[in-house]
C-alpha cells in the first residue's frame, strides 16, 4: 500500500488562503507541508513505546509562520541559504547589491525570501509524493536571473523523509538552498535538546568572523567544543557557548552519512544524509516559541536544525565549492531525514 496524500485549509496570509498537505504512509508516519514557503510543518513518528509524536517544531495556523518569519521555521530557505558578507557579490566583472537584512549582510534571501514566499503545490503523477514549485524572478532581492525551482516532498520505505531539489536559470546567478526544520525528538515532552545525542561526521568547520560570516578558513574541530565526530549531548560543551551552535560543518566526502541524532529519553533516532558538502547545525538560541503538542513555556535551545547546504559566503570566497549556476545547468540536492528507534 502506498502513501496517501489530503489537503486541508490552513489559514491566510495576506488575503491569501494557505493551503496544508499531509503525506501518510502505511506505518502510521505523517510529513504535513504548506503551500507558504514549502513549509514543513509536522513529522509525526513514533518513540520507542510506540506512541505517536510531532517532532518539529511549529505552529496549527498559517499566521504564526508570518509572525516569526526571521525564525524561518521548517521552510525552504534561497535563493541563497545562510549569510552572503556585505550584502553583494561580483561575478564577471559586474557587481550584485543584495537586500541586507541582517546588519550588513543578506541573510537567507532577503527580506522576503523563499519562506515568505506562495509555493504551488500538487501530488506527483504517483499520488505518493508532494511537488512544489516556485519562480523566484530576475531582480529578486538583488540576485539575477528568473530561477525556476521544484522541490519534492517523499515519505520513503525506510521511514524517512526525503527532500529532492531542482533548479534551473537563465542567468548565471548564486543558488544554495535548504531546508530550515527544526528538530526535538521528545515531540516536545522536553523544553530544550540538551540531552540529544549527536554526531556529525565533519573533521573541518568554516572559522567564523564576529559578523557569523566565514573568513575563508577552515579549522579542525579536534580539540575544541565544535568536535562532534564521536557522539556526545548536545548540552556537553553548550557552557562554553553562551549564545549555542551555528556554525557550517565541512563534511567528510567519505561518508554518506551527515550527521546522527539520538534521543534517549523516546528512543528516537535521525540520520541524516545528503549530497551537500556543509551542514549547518544551530540550537535555536534564543526562547523560540514551542510548536502546538508542546505546554512547556519557551527556553533556549528548546531545537535544533541540521542544515544540508553549501558553505556561507561562497560567491566571495573562492576557495569554497562553487554556488553558481549557469543557464544550461541544472541545481541539484537530494536530503535525506531518516528516522528509527533505538
Amino acid at each position: 500500500m502506498k502513501a496517501g496524500i489530503k489537503e486541508i485549509p490552513f489559514g491566510s496570509v495576506n488575503g491569501k488562503a494557505v493551503k496544508l498537505f499531509t503525506i501518510t504512509t502505511p506505518s502510521g508516519m505523517e510529513v504535513s507541508v504548506m503551500n507558504l514557503g514549502a513549509t514543513l510543518t509536522r513529522i509525526i513518528t513514533p518513540d520507542k513505546e510506540g506512541m505517536q509524536g510531532n517532532i518539529l517544531m511549529g505552529f496549527a495556523d498559517a499566521e504564526y509562520y508570518r509572525t516569526y518569519k526571521h525564525c524561518y521555521f521548517g521552510s525552504i530557505v534561497g535563493r541563497y541559504a545562510n549569510r552572503i558578507a556585505n550584502a553583494s557579490f561580483v561575478h564577471n566583472g559586474k557587481e550584485y547589491l543584495l537586500e541586507k537584512n541582517e546588519g550588513a549582510n543578506c541573510l537567507h534571501g532577503g527580506f522576503a525570501g523563499f519562506h515568505q514566499a506562495f509555493w504551488a503545490i500538487e501530488k506527483n503523477a504517483g499520488g505518493d509524493a508532494l511537488v512544489a514549485k516556485y519562480r523566484s524572478a530576475d531582480g529578486e532581492a538583488g540576485f539575477p536571473g528568473n530561477l525556476d525551482i521544484t522541490v519534492t516532498y517523499t515519505l520513503s520505505d525506510e521511514n524517512g523523509l526525503e527532500i529532492d531539489y531542482h533548479a534551473i536559470t537563465d542567468q548565471s546567478t548564486p543558488v544554495n538552498l535548504t531546508s530550515h526544520g527544526y528538530f526535538n525528538l521528545s515531540a516536545g515532552k522536553s523544553a530544550n535538546v540538551l540531552d540529544h545525542e549527536l554526531q556529525i561526521n565533519a573533521a573541518q568547520y568554516t572559522v567564523l568572523d564576529e559578523q557569523q560570516v566565514p573568513t575563508g578558513e577552515l579549522n579542525l574541530v579536534e580539540g575544541t567544543v565544535f568536535d562532534f565526530t564521536q557522539r556526545k549531548p548536545i548540552g556537553k560543551n553548550i557552557i562554553d557557548l553562551p549564545k549555542g551552535y551555528d556554525l557550517n560543518y565541512v563534511l567528510d566526502i567519505n561518508n554518506d552519512i551527515a550527521a546522527q541524532v539520538y534521543h534517549p529519553g523516546s528512543g528516537r533516532a535521525m540520520t541524516v544524509k545528503t549530497t551537500e558538502p556543509g551542514l549547518q547545525f544551530y540550537t535555536a538560541n534564543f526562547p523560540f516559541p514551542l510548536h502546538q503538542e508542546s505546554s512547556k513555556a519557551p527556553e533556549l535551545f528548546s531545537s535544533f536544525c541540521l542544515e544540508a547546504q553549501h558553505f556561507p559566503n561562497s560567491p566571495n570566497e573562492p576557495s569554497f565549492p562553487s554556488t553558481m549556476l549557469n543557464p544550461g545547468e541544472v541545481y541539484q540536492q537530494h536530503t535525506a531525514y531518516l528516522f528509527s528507534i533505538k
